[in-house]
């Protein structure tokens, strides 16, 4: 299990990074992160088959029981969820070739502070599965919250920007877009962050119960 462990946390350092350079992609312009994005999320996709199929291995020869089980059942969704946020990202970066296409813009501020939040949410929860962190693990919950908030700002925003600027609905759309991706990204990171609750703890914490 213990090699297992550092394989799904391989799939997170990719998928970080993936999402590290969705983001700056979409601030700073730059097509050829953007196309790393992209070319890059084959990798991603088939570690995340790979690695679910040497965990039903382990469930049908070895047949864990306890802590074991609870870990293995948490780490199949773990991986999806990765894989997941593999996916946003790729969204991220295609946004971002689109905006490089459209005269330079101010990002909308909530923008960025959503990208600092989901980054850490994503940092924190693979933390959380490394440690077995309970506690940090929670604190991914609560962040979530403040991602869904700032969401419901940019989207508000946008929407007001293209009442008044016709000539905006392209980019305001992008924008958008890029925000509601952010914000999944954050609920896959909770997810797994419900996943250590349930791996540690026996707790089912879906749906917002903590």
């Amino acid at each position: 299990l213990d090699e297992l462990k550092k394989q799904l946390l391989a799939v997170g350092g990719l998928v970080e990074v993936a999402i590290h350079k969705a983001t700056v992609a979409v601030f700073e312009r730059k097509l050829d992160l953007a196309e790393e994005v992209l070319a890059g999320d084959r990798e991603i996709d088939e570690r995340e088959v790979a690695i679910e199929e040497e965990y039903l291995k382990v469930l049908a020869l070895q047949q864990p029981v306890a802590t074991d089980l609870r870990f293995i059942v948490a780490a199949l969704k773990v991986n999806n969820d990765l894989e997941r946020m593999g996916d946003l990202a790729v969204n991220i970066a295609e946004r971002a070739v689109m905006l490089a296409k459209l005269p330079p813009a101010p990002m909308p501020t909530g923008i960025r502070s959503m990208v600092t939040k989901v980054e850490e949410m994503v940092r924190d929860s693979l933390g959380a599965l490394v440690a077995v962190d309970v506690d940090k693990a929670r604190r991914v919950l609560i962040a979530d919250d403040e991602v869904d908030e700032i969401h419901r700002r940019t989207f508000d925003e946008m929407q007001t920007l293209m009442r008044q600027h016709s000539d905006q609905v392209e980019r305001a759309t992008a924008v958008i877009t890029i925000s509601r991706n952010l914000e999944r990204i954050g609920d896959q990171a909770t997810n797994i962050a419900e996943d250590v609750i349930f791996m540690v703890e026996g707790e089912i914490v879906r749906h917002g119960g903590f």
